[in-house]
């Protein structure tokens, strides 16, 4: 199954912790509000990631990050 990583931006409050458990795909900018490192604005979680990207969402403080199934 194909997942994406949604980060919702009206929620996101730039504490930068998605990138911190998740950079292989996230990185943060420079005010701290994490940026997709292949510039994709969905990006495709690798199925050897799928287990840190759901870790990342279920500690997003504010609840800005979503998986979805991608097909």
């Amino acid at each position: 199954m194909a997942t994406r990583l949604h980060i919702d931006w009206t929620r996101c409050d730039g504490h930068g912790s998605c990138a911190e458990l998740l950079p292989e795909l996230l990185t943060v900018d420079d005010f701290g509000f994490p940026a997709v490192r292949t510039g994709d604005r969905d990006p495709l979680v690798p199925d050897r990631l799928e287990e840190a990207a759901l870790h990342a969402v279920r500690n997003c403080p504010l609840m800005a990050l979503r998986l979805y199934d991608a097909s």
